[in-house]
């Protein structure tokens, strides 16, 4: 799943109990925060138990289906474990006796009922961690509902309800879910009064031929996320206009021999990442991310770069180590991700382990934007589309127009650890190296 990753949502059973299965067939459909994938079988056999039903979480390391194969010592292949009781196939499995200590992972199989790794109540489910804590302290399951959840899907992460217990002290948030005792003025007689509830912001149809759209799962996922981004940060954006005719002249010039000789196009953006790259390098400070008052100064430079899905969705794929790759490594590492993404064929870790993201909003015809910042990186970087325009050229022999390749590049940063002199040094940078491009480069 990738080593960022530690929970996933299991969102279709693609094989039911009882069916055949054959070596990297695909079993279940899963989600994490951003990516949905198919989780192979890694034998062949029959399937035999489920330990996870649609729509609930498993943690990484936890199993979630049970093989079974022939001529093992093992009845059955775990496909993880979990406490939770399986749902037995219609149809009882003879299994013959085995002795417990040959069985590879039985001690996953000893771990006691109550540590059961989903719980829930009502349609919300919480880890046992954030159970215990809860149960320690005493928080009602109204209390523990009322908890804003940044992890995937909106549930309760450790750190969400340690933060709740850390403000409780200096406001109970409780009253907000218990009944509220308002004493009369005629009377020493207390009427208890429910809390007032806050109307729920919904839009109404109000003429004909309007619709309302469900969101889809992922459309909620950035819709949170952006909400959450311009809620941490404090936004600020700087912009510069850069002369990138030379850039452009020598991509004409090599673009038919780089496609003859790799088999794919170069494109402008491994030129953009590249550029990127050597800045962050120049200005590790803009590399980092914020934990509370704490600077997180990021020591390998991973380039997310924006892509828009099939439908219509955005997601961030991550070139991991951009700085380390050559111009030709990059160009490969864009267009994997670019395909990939388009066939929805992104694994969860492409999205994983981003310190700074870049957007080519130029494809869509736009010359500039101020897009909103990837938590929990501190800055992103915006290039818009490349059109020819009369500019001032300086000449030995006096000031000339000439009809030049100009692009705006735009940078939204978070103003608690980048301030203006840096972010707009930074993004100037970005813009020499384009601007500086060698006509007779070779790649």
């Amino acid at each position: 799943m990738g080593e960022s990753v530690s929970e996933a949502t299991i969102t279709k059973w693609v094989k039911a109990i009882g069916d055949s299965v054959e070596e990297d067939d695909p079993i279940v459909e899963i989600a994490t925060d951003k990516v949905d994938s198919d989780v192979p079988a890694p034998v062949t056999g029959k399937l035999s138990k489920i330990f996870f039903e649609e729509s609930q979480v498993a943690q990484v390391g936890d199993v979630i289906a049970w093989i079974e194969v022939e001529g093992e010592a093992s009845p059955n292949i775990a496909v993880q474990h979990t406490a939770e009781e399986p749902l037995e196939a219609t149809s009882a499995i003879e299994e013959e006796e085995v002795p417990t200590s040959d069985i590879p992972g039985t001690e996953l199989l000893t771990q006691e009922t109550s540590e059961k790794t989903v719980l829930h109540s009502g349609s919300r489910f919480y880890s046992p961690l954030v159970k215990n804590i809860a149960q320690e302290e005493g928080l009602s399951q109204a209390e523990l509902d009322s908890i804003r959840g940044t992890g995937a899907e909106g549930r309760v992460t450790k750190q969400d309800i340690l933060d709740y217990l850390g403000h409780r002290s200096a406001q109970d948030p409780r009253v907000e879910s218990e009944e509220i005792a308002v004493k009369t003025a005629s009377s020493d007689q207390h009427v208890i009064t429910p809390p007032s509830k806050e109307k729920e912001n919904t839009q109404k149809i109000t003429a004909p031929g309007d619709e309302i759209v469900e969101m889809d799962r992922m459309r909620r996922l950035i819709a949170d996320h952006m909400v959450h981004s311009v809620k941490t940060s404090p936004h600020v954006a700087s912009f510069v206009e850069a002369d990138v005719t030379n850039l452009v002249n020598w991509r004409n010039k090599i673009k038919d021999s780089y496609k003859k000789r790799e088999g794919e196009n170069i494109t402008f953006t491994p030129i953009f990442i590249e550029a990127v790259s050597k800045a962050l390098r120049d200005f590790p400070m803009v590399n980092v991310s914020v934990d509370g008052h704490h600077i997180i100064k990021r020591k390998n430079i991973n380039i997310g770069m924006a892509a828009a899905l099939p439908s219509g969705n955005l997601i961030v794929p991550v070139i991991k180590n951009a700085d380390q790759l050559s111009l030709v490594g990059l160009s490969k590492a864009v267009n994997d991700l670019a395909q990939r993404s388009r066939q929805n064929q992104l694994k969860p870790d492409d999205t994983q382990g981003g310190t700074f993201t870049f957007t080519n909003i130029g494809a869509f015809g736009n010359i500039m934007g101020v897009p909103i910042i990837n938590q929990p990186q501190a800055a992103i970087l915006a290039v818009g589309t490349i059109k020819k325009k009369p500019a001032v050229l300086e000449t030995e022999h006096g000031d000339v127009i000439a009809i030049r390749h100009m692009m705006y590049l735009s940078m939204s940063y978070d103003h608690r650890v980048i301030d203006g002199a840096l972010g707009g040094t930074f993004l100037k940078r970005v813009a020499d190296y384009l601007e500086n491009w060698d006509i007779n480069r070779e790649i």
